[in-house]
C-alpha cells in the first residue's frame, strides 16, 4: 500500500472516500496541538461522540506537521498511544467481524493519516517500539523502514508502553488517555496496576506468573533477568534470585470499552 500511496494519490483518495465517506469533504485546517488533539479523540470515543471531524483532520494533517508538532518522544509516546487506542475502538465498534481474522487486522493499512493509510502494526512495532520487527521478539530491528517510519519513530523504546497499548482483547492493559506533560507518571501508574492485577507469585515456590506480553516482547525489558528486575521494581516479587517465571494464557476474547483514568 505504500507504494500506492506515492504513485497513485487518487486512486487511494478515492479509497478513503469509499472506506470513510465523511472524508469527502477535506477540512485543512491545521492542527494547533496535536497532543491535545489526540486526547480530544479518546474523550469523543469514550463519550460515544462523533469523531469523523477529528478522523478528516488526521487524515489531512501533513508528515512534516507530525514531524514538527512531536519533537521529543513523551509528545510521540502520548500521540501515537492514544491514536492507536481510539482507532482500535472505532474500527472495532463499527466492524467487530474483523477482530475474528487478527493477523489481517493489524496489518491492514486502514488508518487515515497523513494522507495515506497505515496499520496498527506500523504504529505498534514501527514508531513506537522504534522500527521493531514485529516477530522478533524485541531482539531484531526491522532493516528498511520507510520514510514516514523513519520520520516520525521514538529515539528510546519504553518497555512501559506495553502495558499502556489496548488492541482490544480482554487481556489487554485497559484505555488511559496520556498527556505528554504526565506520561512518565502515567506510564508508571498503568504498568504497576497491570503488573498486580495479571502476576501471582509463590513465595513458597519462587515462581511468578506472569502476563505472555514479556514473553512475546522479551527483549523490550531485558530478557528473563530485566523482567525479574521490573517484577521487583514494582513489588511484585522481593528478590530476583531463583525465581522461575511461569508465562500466563492470553485471553484474546474481544472486549471493548475497557477504561482507566491515570
Amino acid at each position: 500500500m505504500s507504494a500506492i500511496t506515492f504513485k497513485y494519490p487518487v486512486i487511494l483518495f478515492l479509497l478513503v472516500i469509499w472506506v470513510f465517506p465523511s472524508y469527502g469533504q477535506v477540512d485543512n485546517s491545521k492542527i494547533l496541538d496535536l497532543n491535545t488533539f489526540s486526547e480530544s479523540f479518546l474523550i469523543k470515543v469514550r463519550n460515544n461522540q462523533d469523531t469523523n471531524e477529528i478522523r478528516t483532520q488526521l487524515y489531512s494533517t501533513t508528515l512534516e506537521e507530525l514531524e514538527e508538532g512531536l519533537n521529543t518522544d513523551d509528545k510521540k509516546l502520548a500521540f501515537w498511544i492514544n491514536i492507536y487506542n481510539a482507532y482500535i475502538q472505532v474500527v472495532l465498534s463499527e466492524n467487530p467481524e474483523k477482530y475474528n481474522d487478527r493477523r489481517t487486522f493489524f496489518s491492514a493499512e486502514q488508518i487515515p493519516i497523513a494522507g495515506r493509510l497505515v496499520s496498527f502494526e506500523k504504529i505498534e512495532h514501527g514508531i513506537i517500539r522504534k522500527s521493531q520487527w514485529k516477530l522478533g521478539l524485541g531482539l531484531v530491528r526491522k532493516w528498511f523502514p520507510n520514510k514516514f517510519e523513519r520520520k516520525l519513530r521514538v529515539d528510546d523504546r519504553d518497555y512501559r508502553v506495553h502495558f499502556a497499548l489496548n488492541c482490544g482483547a480482554k487481556d489487554c492493559p485497559p484505555v488511559a488517555i496520556y498527556s505528554a506533560e504526565h506520561l512518565n507518571e502515567q506510564l508508571d501508574k498503568g504498568t504497576e496496576k497491570y503488573l498486580k492485577k495479571t502476576s501471582i507469585y509463590n513465595d513458597q515456590t519462587k515462581e511468578v506468573a506472569v502476563t505472555s506480553l514479556f514473553n512475546w516482547f522479551r527483549g523490550d525489558f531485558g530478557c528473563k533477568s530485566g523482567v525479574k528486575d521490573i517484577l521487583k521494581e514494582f513489588d511484585i516479587i522481593s528478590t530476583t534470585k531463583k525465581i522461575d517465571l511461569k508465562y500466563n494464557n492470553y485471553d484474546w476474547t474481544l472486549d471493548l470499552d475497557n477504561w482507566i483514568d491515570l
